[in-house]
């Protein structure tokens, strides 16, 4: 017996229009990450920025951008996500002005900080944007895959091009290389993108925002600058946000969304798909530089092949996820990544070990971007249109957290042995034993009913 499936439904004049520029949105923060962390070196040189000050760039980033996602995406879905978009998008304009044009420590943070609050403002909006431009759920996933293989474009694009740009230009241009495409989606948006209407008689939960703000600040800089304190406090006034959300009557985050099966098993799947990568390409990085004594350059090649498997992987998942469903998907996704992270195991310190190296990034990176677009899919559907902003705020919010804590975990793991080598080896174990944890919890929990 044989069942047929019908093709999806083609796409208006109106969303590709919507899609065009809300993914070219998407691609400039992806291809501005990579270049600026390129450009790190040159841009603390240019502003006086001590080498051990240089972490601070990218944590003045991480703290708004994580800190602040899961508010601006409620508000949004409040207040408007084209307005929230534009505000964003509008503020990221701003604050790469200053960043280029910064002549001191003080200003080059500040300018990064507020690149990280226009991310948390401009994301969300735009992912809900998406979502709900489409209410049938494989133009869903088709766009959700484009989305993921942007990203990864983006990222990938970013790092092949960064050195050149800062090397022929200046550093100065990893932040001022946003500022037209800023300025044109800022005139573009109006006309293009259709304006949310935002419910009556529905007020902000603001204890609630007080508290889960000020709770994601404290655990984020707890872990990339591993103060206890600051861990401990962030993870108290979590407690705290989940006690007031319990009792509020217009909560910030509705824990009956909280309690369904894909939106909390799906973001514990998205948490450990970030987290563990990002750990993955760091770890490899110290190994092709400080093992294998690789230049920048040639890192940068290595990682920029399997690159593109990553953007393939992009543009079918959303028609593996149209034909198996979003939760096959993405246990096969992270099964993918893991099982190609496992070989990796016996890196050894010679450049034969490319051999294992190169196919490895290339499966894995496919496996990855197909488990970020399911996990997109997954987190998001079953939704009404009101809820968009809070699903993707806590997609986003998922992400975020994990890009920063993925590093300092696998690398901490990474310098508890007496060689470098030896430490890679475990932290690789860990990160394997951990994502087929998650596959398990993947597979048996986002089925079941609520």
């Amino acid at each position: 017996m044989t069942t047929t499936t019908c093709p999806p439904e083609r796409m208006t004049g109106q969303q590709r229009l919507t899609v065009f520029l809300l993914l070219g949105a998407n691609f400039m923060l992806s291809v501005d990450f990579s270049i600026l962390n390129v450009a790190l070196p040159h841009l603390g040189a240019g502003v006086g920025l001590e080498l051990s000050a240089l972490p601070w760039v990218v944590t003045a980033f991480a703290l708004p951008a994580a800190g602040f996602t899961l508010l601006f995406g409620r508000i949004a879905d409040l207040f408007g996500r084209r307005r929230m978009f534009l505000v964003g998008i509008g503020l990221l304009a701003v604050s790469s002005l200053v960043g280029g044009f910064a002549a001191s420590p003080a200003m080059l943070l500040t300018g990064r900080a507020l690149q990280g609050l226009a991310t948390a403002i401009a994301t969300p909006a735009a992912l809900s944007l998406l979502v709900t431009t489409f209410s049938e759920e494989r133009q869903r996933a088709r766009v959700l895959g484009l989305n993921g293989a942007l990203l990864s474009g983006g990222f990938t694009v970013g790092a092949l091009a960064g050195g050149t740009i800062v090397g022929v230009l200046s550093w100065r241009w990893a932040f001022l290389i946003n500022v037209p495409v800023a300025v044109l989606i800022l005139v573009v948006t109006p006309f293009v993108v259709r304006a949310s209407r935002a419910p009556s008689g529905v007020r902000l939960d603001v204890p609630g925002a007080v508290a889960v703000t000020l709770g994601l600040l404290a655990f984020v800089f707890g872990v990339t600058n591993q103060n206890p304190y600051a861990l401990a406090g962030g993870v108290a006034l979590l407690v705290v946000f989940w006690l007031i959300e319990r009792r509020a009557q217009a909560p910030l985050v509705a824990l009956d969304i909280l309690a369904r099966p894909t939106v909390k098993w799906g973001n514990l799947a998205g948490l450990t798909v970030f987290a563990m990568e990002s750990g993955l390409v760091y770890l490899m990085t110290l190994y092709l530089q400080d093992v294998l004594r690789f230049a920048p350059l040639a890192t940068g090649l290595v990682f920029g092949v399997p690159g593109l498997a990553s953007v393939a992987a992009g543009i079918v998942a959303g028609r593996f996820i149209a034909r198996h469903g979003a939760r096959h998907v993405l246990a096969a996704g992270l099964l993918v990544q893991a099982g190609c992270t496992a070989p990796l195991i016996l890196l050894g310190t010679d450049t034969t070990s490319l051999a294992v190296l190169m196919p490895a990034l290339f499966l894995g990176f496919f496996g990855h971007v197909t488990a970020i677009v399911a996990f997109m899919v997954t987190v998001t559907s079953g939704l009404r249109d009101s809820e968009q902003g809070l699903a993707t705020g806590l997609a986003t919010l998922t992400q975020q957290v994990a890009l920063t804590v993925g590093v300092p975990i696998l690398g901490a793991v990474a310098v508890s042995r007496a060689t470098l080598l030896d430490g890679i080896h475990l932290a690789l174990v860990v990160d394997v034993a951990l994502t087929a944890a998650v596959v398990a919890m993947v597979w048996t929990r986002t089925g079941e009913k609520r």
